[in-house]
């Protein structure tokens, strides 16, 4: 079974254009999710996937493997997509390109939950994380994500889900954690399906699953990622940085 990491790096972010260029430490950001990454030592191989030739010249330079288009994606799994259609591989995992300190543990979480699928009705693995700081359930740029019983995304949202109408109750809130594990049949499945209104709503790629009857598994995890967004993510980002060299 060929597992592979595919890391998509789109330069023009609307929230935050260039990020993946800021450095952090001695590296940019990208640089070091594609480092993290294949330190894990559990792929394959690792793919940068941009529409930059910067980024295509900084990455071929430090001799890692990366493809490159032009083309306009909706967004980072449509990128992916593309970028895999022509590769012999079984599993493909979604590695945001603001990840630099992706945790090797979640991703084998990630895998072993399609390796143990027999059934084949994971359509999607995604990482959650338990919310601690309520700032973070009113704040946008956190994804919050409902699951059933069984762990299977019910959906995704910008919005604090679920509503807690009695304040004396304690609610449960999760942080959808942007990293995906598919196998490659589902991944162009996704890429070839049109984006619902739900997903352009809400500008959520997953979404589109949801909105299919597809199953996302959600794995809980200690992980809580930081993802950088905005120039204040970067700035903590920085303060928590740890250089390994």
């Amino acid at each position: 079974m060929k597992i592979i990491a595919v890391i998509p790096a789109r330069y023009n972010s609307k929230r935050f254009p260039g990020k993946l260029l800021k450095k952090i430490g001695k590296r940019t950001i990208i640089e070091q999710t594609y480092l993290s990454t294949y330190k894990t030592g559990l792929f394959d191989d690792v793919y940068v996937a941009t529409d930059n030739e910067k980024i295509y010249s900084l990455i071929h330079s430090a001799g890692g493997k990366v493809i490159l288009s032009d083309r306009e994606f909706v967004c980072g799994t449509d990128r992916i997509a593309s970028a895999v259609s022509k590769l012999d591989v079984d599993i493909v995992i979604n590695v945001q390109g603001d990840e630099p300190f992706i945790d090797k543990n979640s991703l084998l979480l990630l895998i072993n939950s399609l390796k143990n699928d027999k059934k084949n009705e994971i359509s999607l693995a995604s990482l959650m994380n338990e919310i601690i700081d309520p700032k973070q359930i009113k704040d946008p740029n956190i994804v919050k994500v409902i699951v059933d019983n069984k762990n299977f995304a019910i959906y995704f949202s910008r919005f604090g889900l679920p509503y807690r109408r009695d304040d004396e109750k304690k609610t449960n809130y999760f942080k959808h954690i942007g990293v995906y594990a598919f196998r490659k049949k589902s991944l162009l499945e996704f890429s070839s399906q049109e984006i619902g209104p739900l997903e352009r709503s809400e500008k959520i790629e997953c979404i589109r699953f949801i909105e299919n009857q597809k199953k996302i598994k959600m794995i809980t995890t200690q992980f809580g990622g930081v993802s950088i967004d905005t120039p204040e993510d970067l700035l903590y980002a920085k303060s928590i940085w740890k250089s390994d060299e």
